[in-house]
């Protein structure tokens, strides 16, 4: 094994196991990726200045719009009360004793309708607490739920959802949201399907074995009836007083349950209709612009060199998410303006919440192009290849592995893509598999192997809830990494057997 690969497995290593204690992944891309190029004995700074910080640019310039118009939108339904009304709605016709159920479905619906996931775990946390305790559901559930409502067959699976991960592979592709949708729909019943499944067997598991919603806390850190017997959780010791304070992990704030409580009880109360309404006019729009009035319109001149020398089936599908935010934007801000109250800050302050997600996500991006740009790269990329002469299988685990190496399923599936895209348009085009399906292939795998442990929207959402990867990562790993690898697989077997419908 030569040195330049001794270096990209330990860097990545370092990566996952540095984001698992704790430290930033903005501060650890580049120092990592340099680590890389330093043993396979390639130059620092210009690797720094002419790889990394392009390939991070070029990301946030291409998808900031999504980002931050998603967090935007996120913000105006959470502080208008409508994300609150869709949740107590699902957990009203659903029923408190499906709490699992409840609040996937919820999450589900909100992430399906363009907000943010960082959002809606802040929004859906406080419900899911109070439901699990209500139910004696064991706490350390809630962020695999969460995490099943939100990273999995909402951003990856579902025709039309607004998600990045469905956005990135239409250019490549020239396809759109809503590309191969009945396989869409059947990996998203998988990831559905099987999520819940596991999460109420773990759930039955638990409490069968005398586990309550909050265990008592034990010096050292560890907890008890945690089935294993007082395993150790973290290693600092943890104190939580009678107002149910939680941990703070990963040098993240973590949310009070009694803060949390106070601000999901402040939300106004929203009609369901109108709480509904801007949901509903992001997927409609979108698939109305992509579909039907997009390609009857002229557009010419973005054959100019002043506009990139494009089509409008390489920009539609990002056009079409862009102009669906906005006008949701409008219209959840406009039948609510006297709810939200300070409009102003609301605006500001989704814009500010959508800074470290692009940017975190793009510094995974520039270390990513690091990695691919070293010689020892080559012969991973060979033995990706080499693995089946099908473009799905390879296109499958080569965007996996780069979102295993990134912990970003958008930024796996950009390196990928720009690094092979073209050989695996060819590859398809050649052997007639639809590009549909290849769309579908390549969002779907994007949200596999990203969920390792220094995912930094794992880190987020365990710091939200207050818990430790020692407590809940195990049951993200199986929702947000095992079923969607599953539900892939299925599809990559239909979508050869009978092509793309």
């Amino acid at each position: 094994m030569s040195l330049g690969l001794i270096g990209i497995i330990a860097s990545l290593g370092l990566l996952m196991y540095l984001a698992y204690r704790g430290i930033n992944v903005l501060i650890l891309a580049p120092i990592l990726a340099l680590l890389a190029t330093l043993m396979a004995g390639g130059p620092l700074l210009a690797t720094y200045t002419q790889v990394f910080m392009p390939a991070l640019g070029k990301y946030a310039i291409t998808y900031f719009p999504l980002f931050l118009l998603g967090a935007i939108f996120g913000k105006v339904m959470d502080v208008s009360g409508s994300a609150k009304a869709i949740a107590d709605f699902i957990v009203d016709k659903v029923g408190a004793q499906r709490a699992i159920l409840a609040i996937t479905l919820a999450c589900g619906i909100l992430t399906y309708g363009g907000v943010s996931l960082f959002v809606v775990a802040f929004a859906v946390f406080p419900i899911a607490a109070a439901l699990f305790k209500e139910s004696g559901i064991p706490k350390r559930l809630i962020p695999a739920t969460i995490a099943l409502g939100s990273f999995t067959f909402t951003m990856t699976a579902l025709p039309g959802t607004p998600a990045i991960q469905n956005a990135i592979p239409s250019p490549y592709f020239s396809t759109n949201a809503f590309a191969a949708p009945g396989l869409g729909i059947i990996a998203g019943l998988i990831m559905f399907g099987g999520g819940v499944a596991w999460l109420q067997y773990r759930s039955n598991k638990l409490v069968a074995a005398g586990e309550v919603y909050e265990p008592p806390v034990m010096k050292g850190g560890g907890f008890l009836g945690l089935g294993g017997g007082g395993k150790r959780t973290d290693e600092r010791t943890a104190e939580r007083g009678d107002d149910g304070a939680v941990l703070v992990e990963n040098g993240a704030p973590a949310v009070e349950a009694s803060e949390a409580d106070e601000q999901l009880m402040d939300r106004p109360s929203v009609p369901l209709a109108l709480a509904f309404f801007p949901i509903v006019v992001v997927i409609a729009l979108n698939y109305a612009l992509v579909n039907w009035i997009f390609p009857s319109m002229d557009f010419a001149y973005l054959e100019q060199d002043a506009y990139g020398n494009v089509g409008i089936d390489d920009v539609a599908d990002i056009w079409g998410i862009i102009v669906a935010l906005v006008a949701s934007i409008v219209i959840a801000v406009g039948t609510n303006w006297t709810r939200i109250g300070d409009v102003k800050g609301a605006v500001n302050e989704g814009t500010m919440g959508s800074l470290l997600p692009i940017v975190n996500t793009a510094s995974e991006v520039g270390y990513g192009a690091v990695i691919s740009s070293l010689a020892a790269f080559t012969t991973i990329k060979d033995a990706v290849l080499g693995v089946s002469g099908n473009p799905l299988i390879s296109l499958a685990l080569s965007v996996n592995v780069l979102a295993g190496i990134t912990g970003s399923a958008s930024g796996g599936m950009s390196i990928a893509l720009e690094a092979l895209g073209d050989q695996f348009k060819t590859m398809a085009v050649e052997q007639g598999i639809s590009l549909e399906l290849v769309h579908r292939v390549t969002a779907i795998s994007s949200g596999g192997f990203d969920a390792l442990p220094h995912n930094g929207a794992v880190i987020t959402l365990l710091a939200i809830c207050g818990l430790s990867h020692r407590q809940s990562y195990k049951d993200i790993a199986v929702v947000a990494i095992a079923v969607p690898v599953l539900a892939l697989v299925t599809i990559i077997v239909l979508g050869s057997l009978f092509g793309s419908f």
